[in-house]
């Protein structure tokens, strides 16, 4: 088995949970600690003992967005503001790609993705 990364606070979780599993904290106080229902921190229990420490982790960790704009529209606008919206902002260039091209993508999607290609600078 590799080495699996945790944040803070599923490192907090499992050593609250094996204090519960020894008997050491009551499940009422761990519901407390954590910040959780005394539901939420059994169903943890019950993660715990049929997948070890591993199953606390967030299943979605690593793994794409599920709202993700693909890679091939998103060359597809930066190819089209940069030969014909070069000059404009990433505001008035998502009204244009809106308006003339039928791409509809938020302004603040689009400043990063002019960003990364080089096409915009913030003004800090």
């Amino acid at each position: 088995m590799g080495l699996i990364a945790m944040s803070e606070r599923d490192l907090q979780r499992i050593e609250v949970l094996s204090k519960v599993i020894a008997g050491r904290m009551t499940l009422v106080s761990a519901a407390h600690v954590l910040g959780l229902s005394e539901r939420q921190v059994r169903r943890l229990l019950e993660r715990i003992s049929t997948g070890g420490a591993a199953s606390i982790r967030h299943k979605a960790i690593g793994r794409p967005s599920n709202n993700r704009i693909g890679d091939g529209l998103r060359d597809y606008a930066v190819a089209i503001v940069r030969e014909r919206y070069a000059d404009f902002g990433p505001t008035l260039a998502a009204e244009k790609l809106a308006e003339r091209d039928g791409l509809t993508v938020s302004r603040e999607t689009l400043r990063q993705w002019m960003t990364e290609a080089g096409i915009w600078l913030s003004r800090k």
